[in-house]
């Protein structure tokens, strides 16, 4: 089960104090946090689509991080934004917008390529 950010105020934490990173489909704002393990939050704007494409988006980005979380160092809470982009891509796009993001904040263990 990935650990999510779900309080406003906690995203509005990452954002303010976060450091923040981009690419074609995704935003990636990272921020260390207080506990031992990683949370996510995600976060996928009505200008992108219906609730069925922002939903789908969405379980996409948590899949793809649910199924790399052993790569990323623990301890760091991260919000996903998706982008306009984002709209319409696979799995294996996203995953690799979500690697791309991570090895840019350094938050990736070493050797996890």
């Amino acid at each position: 089960m990935v650990n999510s950010i779900k309080k406003n105020e906690d995203f509005k934490m990452v954002y303010q104090q976060g450091k923040s990173y981009a690419n074609k489909y995704l935003v990636m704002y990272v921020k260390k946090s207080e506990s031992e393990t990683g949370r996510i939050g995600i976060s996928v704007s009505k200008k992108i689509g219906n609730s069925v494409v922002r939903h789908r988006i969405a379980r996409l980005i948590r899949e793809s991080y649910r199924l790399s979380e052993s790569k990323f160092h623990s301890g760091w809470d991260m919000v996903v934004v998706a982008r306009q982009g984002a709209k319409g891509r696979n799995y294996f796009e996203i995953n690799s917008a979500m690697m791309h993001l991570a090895k840019l904040h350094r938050i990736l263990c070493e050797g996890s390529d």
